[in-house]
């Protein structure tokens, strides 16, 4: 990434910091800053969420480990990440009708995480999300062996957790990830 890029994608991160303090109560921009420092790749992931509309933003420090969380807060279901199947198997599975892709494979190629159901809805307390889309969650291991997947929205104000099979892509669901530095 440039200096340029550099600049422009900290500019964009600490405005959505300033203007969204309910999610992160107690933490400093400075101290946010002084963590991606030298981050090559944390910088790389925060863009590729950035840019494919996930409007990333820190929304915890975990006091054990003392590391800070960004997560997409777009208000619905990240546009760029949209269509997606479940993961790489489910992929190879579907005989017609593939979609481009896998939400796992595409988070790691942007070197962050799915969420987890517990993530998602602490995600939730901070804001309503997903009100007309859905996200797929990281799944268990048993789920995923009988062929399915979890995804997650809020309806009714209310969050609710869904299975599907993991072959099933839509264009209202996509995935919400996670990148911790």
């Amino acid at each position: 990434m440039n200096a340029q890029d550099k600049a422009r994608l900290l500019q964009t991160l600490q405005a959505r910091f300033e203007q969204n303090m309910q999610r992160h109560p107690g933490l400093a921009w400075a101290d946010v800053l002084a963590r991606l420092e030298g981050q090559a790749a944390a910088l790389a992931a925060l863009q590729a969420m950035e840019s494919s509309a996930g409007e990333p933003d820190v929304v915890s420090l975990e006091p054990a480990g003392g590391r800070i969380s960004f997560c997409d807060c777009a208000a619905e279901s990240p546009a760029g990440r949209r269509s997606l199947c479940y993961d790489r198997a489910a992929l190879d599975a579907r005989k017609e009708n593939k979609p481009q892709g896998c939400a796992e494979d595409v988070a790691e190629a942007m070197g962050i995480a799915l969420l987890s159901e517990a993530q998602y809805r602490a995600l939730q307390q901070l804001g309503e999300f997903d009100l007309k889309t859905s996200s797929w969650v990281q799944t268990p291991a048993s789920i995923r062996a009988l062929g399915g997947a979890l995804f997650c929205d809020r309806r009714y104000d209310q969050v609710f957790t869904y299975h599907n099979g993991a072959q099933s892509y839509y264009a209202a669901r996509g995935f919400r990830g996670v990148l911790q530095v």
